[in-house]
């Protein structure tokens, strides 16, 4: 197996032509090539260069020095799926100029639905196998605990991006862009994301792992549509947090105070209610819960 591919190395120049350089990395016997255009400075015979050798799509060994990728063999970053082949796996731009790196799919889920899509992203490493195809390695939990912060309670209820990176039958585990791992319960979303989607979610606690419990689900008074933020808006402002409005109240009261038809009230009310965020007492309704307190 050829040891150097997929990794940072030192090489010297033993040839050129008009495009290229031709280098051999030390105890390696393999000649890469290296185009002229991307080395550091012009190059003699016997001058030493240091560069990222791969095999490129058109099956040549190359070194390259100018897009060293921060994917390497034992190196662990996030790259981007540029492309996803049913029969293979999917394909992830490292930032090799012309070679982007397969993700086989014995290492991806069973459910094709769950796969990453374009513009997903992987933390992953490279592996070469015995026939000398580089292949990304997806990073295991071991990898993200060590890159992991500490959580800071103070996030709850506040919303984070994040990634997924693990998909079981318990939940989905994601990691936030600032590195906090984060688990979404089934009972928190309404569909289970793909490995590699970026997701928007909301801290709804803390665990005593060290790790965030997410939500991709809306906060209440996001969900209940406009006439009822209407109505939470005007109850926030009120001294007392109560309107003198219920179900029962006259339909043209109703639209002289709030522009809406009593069909309208009466479905904004029930989206409240739903929600937990109002009751209605001797002819009032009144604000029990403020979703921004929460």
């Amino acid at each position: 197996m050829n040891s150097v591919l997929g990794k940072v190395v030192d090489a010297v120049m033993i040839d050129e032509n008009d495009h290229d350089y031709f280098v051999q990395p030390a105890r390696n016997g393999q000649t890469y090539r290296l185009p002229k255009d991307e080395s550091p400075q012009a190059l003699h015979i016997g001058g030493s260069v240091r560069g990222f050798v791969y095999e490129n799509e058109n099956h040549q060994l190359q070194m390259t020095c100018q897009h060293i990728p921060t994917i390497q063999v034992d190196h662990y970053d996030f790259g981007t799926v540029v492309g996803v082949r049913r029969d293979l796996g999917v394909f992830v731009d490292i930032g090799l100029p012309n070679k982007d790196i397969v993700v086989s799919l014995d290492d991806l889920p069973s459910l094709k639905r769950l796969w990453p899509q374009k513009g997903d992203r992987l933390m992953m490493a490279l592996k070469v196998d015995e026939k000398n195809r580089i292949w990304g390695q997806l990073a295991d939990e071991g990898v993200f605990e060590a890159i992991a912060n500490r959580p800071d309670p103070r996030m709850k209820n506040k919303d984070v991006k994040a990634t997924v990176y693990r998909l079981k039958m318990a939940g989905t585990f994601a990691i936030t862009d600032d590195y906090c791992l984060g688990f979404i319960h089934p009972s928190e979303r309404d569909q289970e994301p793909r490995l590699g989607q970026q997701v928007s979610a909301r801290v709804i606690g803390l665990s005593s792992h060290g790790s965030l419990n997410l939500s991709l689900k809306p906060r209440a008074y996001q969900a209940i549509g406009e006439d009822a933020q209407m109505l939470l808006e005007m109850l926030r402002r009120t001294p007392d947090h109560t309107l003198p409005f219920t179900d029962k109240s006259d339909p043209e009261k109703i639209r002289q105070e709030f522009g809406i038809s009593k069909g309208q009230f009466k479905r904004a009310v029930g989206h409240l209610l739903k929600a937990r965020l109002v009751s209605m007492v001797n002819g009032k309704l009144i604000l029990i819960k403020d979703p921004d307190d929460e």
